[in-house]
């Protein structure tokens, strides 16, 4: 996979994706941009989407993405690799999603899953979920980028997510 990853600019697309953002979209918008462009640019990205969150349900709830369709719309806190980020508010990395226990299957196709938690003021708003087909892809960069972009993307989660509604 080392090839694959020494092809990915993580530099220039955090650049790209936040020149998506609001004024240049609305939010919803910039968040469905993002994930095409991540998807799009990353060859090891097979599916990115974004996981608002629930809180007075324990539920994630499916916002923008980009990918298959995947019938995991409502997640409950604790249930597959999303939910467990979800409960702990951590990081997930699963090079190997058949060696998960937990592992909540969006496709067969997916062999690797990262999920990377989005906090807005200290407090647990969403998540970045992305699935691969490679096995073991995930590099010394995806994470930190991955947060990165989390951060950049914080204050916009309200304004495309009520979890009131």
């Amino acid at each position: 996979m080392a090839e694959q990853r020494s092809t990915v600019n993580f530099a220039n697309l955090e650049q790209r994706a936040a020149a998506l953002l609001p004024p240049a979209h609305p939010p919803g918008a910039a968040l469905r941009l993002i994930c095409e462009l991540l998807q799009a640019e990353v060859p090891h990205y097979d599916w990115v989407g974004f996981y608002f969150a629930v809180p007075e349900q324990r539920m994630l709830a499916l916002g923008p993405f980009a990918g298959d369709p995947t019938e995991h719309v409502r997640i409950p806190y604790g249930r597959g690799i999303c939910g467990q980020s979800a409960e702990t508010e951590d990081t997930f990395i699963v090079p190997d999603v058949s060696a998960a226990e937990n592992y909540l299957s969006c496709s067969v196709a997916t062999k690797a899953e990262i999920v990377v938690p989005v906090f807005l003021n200290g407090r647990y708003v969403a998540q970045i979920d992305i699935d691969s087909h490679t096995q073991d892809p995930f590099g010394p960069e995806d994470e930190p980028f991955l947060k990165r972009l989390a951060e950049m993307v914080a204050p916009y989660v309200p304004e495309v997510f009520d979890p009131a509604e």
